[in-house]
């Protein structure tokens, strides 16, 4: 029952084919209703013309029949003409004539008389909808205007009205609807019918790109080809080329990261090796320690660029959902810096820090404390390595309040980067040449990319310290920006 009752209330999934397919079909079978009371009023429109004209024709031909005699108004009906009048099986026809006193001259004596605003002309015939004996009529009057000898303003036209019920113009409205409608109801499963083919049809080419696309190998990176494809779709198709081409990117960005891992881990692995069977070999005392003095000195290589492999490895795969709080830059700092301290005292580099004190506002900035710390270590690491006995590394962390900007500097009085090697030296594994310094040369692969996420610029450029005239130096910068 659990399983049922999650199977009822699970949503479904939307299908583009029923959703078009509903827009288009509940709109027609909506109107489908609207048009048959259109159709009905329009055809007891249609019905009522020529009954219309047949009761004014019935008025006229009655006034006719009206003479002056003796100087009164008299009607005359002949039997033939009444029995034209009383000849329609279906409906029942009434007739009236009222003389220029109001007095009754022939017809039916219950038959209501017009509104009293309507002032006709004489002979203009006029239609209107009436109740006689309970039943709904449709009436033509006209009033006509006779000359009497002696005639007051009083006297009145002559009014003349024939009235018919409505059983004939029903009838012939309800032939014309269903005359209307019952096409209709042939058509419109057919054109149901084709408006499902043409869905179909038009869905096709979609179903057609999906069997394109699980026919591809898992390594076809190349571009969807476009042709044949609806040009509403191009643009699905676009974003999935694009998608590719930066699958693409990254795939071959992983594949050269991993092949220059394995050689970068392949050299101080096999000097550990060579090393490992030399000490085996070896039955002198000093020969014994110089032979384990390298091994341990080819494991710290080794450990080192294992560790900068999972630091650029772990600052890559943050960049996806880093989580960022509030951290004070000096702090991290301070504590990279005293890390420092005893590899800047065994070199005799003069390490310092220019800078604000800790706990000002100033120098707070949202990021992830861990990356930024891996970024500031990496860069005075390196600066340390590059750096010759008695020179000096400086870090400086200078805040401008108005707009918002920190900027982080590490310098230092080593040899310096060439400018044709400033942009190479980001790129992983990258080591300038004719350092002699051992490393992985990873540090600033590392520190590019870190500072990227946090949305910081970096600058590497020559220090041209005064007290150093015959080293360049290096000067390292990088600005956070927007992030106080």
């Amino acid at each position: 029952m659990g399983a049922i009752a999650l199977r009822l209330f699970q949503r479904e999934r939307r299908s583009l084919f029923g959703e078009i397919l509903d827009w288009m079909l509940t709109p027609l079978l909506l109107l489908w209703p609207i048009s048959l009371v259109l159709t009905w009023l329009v055809a007891q429109n249609i019905a009522g013309k020529p009954f219309d004209r047949a009761l004014e024709y019935n008025v006229q031909a009655l006034a006719k029949l009206l003479v002056v005699k003796n100087n009164q108004v008299q009607f005359n009906l002949t039997a033939p003409a009444r029995e034209i009048l009383r000849a329609d099986d279906t409906d029942l026809i009434y007739y009236q004539v009222m003389g220029t006193r109001g007095e009754y001259l022939g017809g039916e004596h219950a038959m209501p008389a017009p509104p009293d605003e309507e002032k006709a002309g004489d002979g203009e015939v006029r239609l209107r909808e009436d109740v006689i004996l309970g039943e709904d009529v449709r009436v033509a009057y006209t009033w006509i205007k006779v000359d009497l000898k002696g005639a007051t303003q009083a006297t009145l036209p002559v009014l003349v009205q024939v009235a018919e019920t409505l059983e004939k113009r029903k009838t012939l409205a309800t032939e014309i609807v269903k005359g209307t409608m019952v096409p209709q109801f042939v058509t419109l499963p057919l054109a149901v019918l084709l408006v499902w083919l043409a869905l179909v049809r038009g869905i096709k080419p979609l179903a057609q790109l999906e069997k394109r696309i699980r026919a591809r190998k898992p390594d076809d990176m190349s571009p969807l080809d476009e042709t044949g494809v609806p040009e509403e779709v191009v643009p699905l198709v676009d974003s999935v080329n694009d998608l590719l081409s930066r699958l693409k990117v990254s795939l071959s960005t992983q594949r050269r990261f991993l092949a220059d891992a394995a050689h970068q881990l392949k050299t101080p692995l096999a000097g550990l090796r060579m090393q490992a069977d030399l000490a085996q070999r070896e039955t002198d005392a000093e020969q014994l320690k110089s032979s384990l003095r390298h091994i341990g000195q080819a494991s710290i290589r080794a450990t080192h660029t294992v560790n900068q492999l999972l630091a650029l490895a772990r600052a890559e795969t943050a960049g996806r959902a880093l989580a960022k709080q509030r951290v004070d830059l000096v702090q991290i700092v301070s504590s990279v810096m005293a890390d420092s301290v005893p590899r800047a005292l065994d070199k005799r580099i003069d390490l310092g820090y220019e800078g604000p004190d800790g706990g000002e506002p100033a120098t707070h900035l949202q990021g992830n404390p861990t990356l930024l710390g891996e970024l500031v270590r990496n860069l005075v690491d390196n600066a340390i390595n590059y750096t010759p006995e008695g020179g000096h590394v400086t870090v400086r962390l200078m805040v401008d309040r108005f707009s918002g900007i920190l900027v982080l500097i590490v310098e230092d009085s080593g040899p310096g980067i060439p400018a044709s090697e400033r942009e190479l030296v980001f790129q992983p594994f990258y080591r300038a040449l004719g350092t002699n310094v051992d490393g992985s040369g990873l540090g600033l692969a590392i520190v590019q990319e870190i500072a990227q996420q946090h949305g910081a610029s970096i600058t590497v450029e020559d220090a041209d310290l005064p007290d150093h005239p015959d080293s360049p130096g290096t000067r390292v910068t990088l600005r956070f920006v927007g992030l106080v």
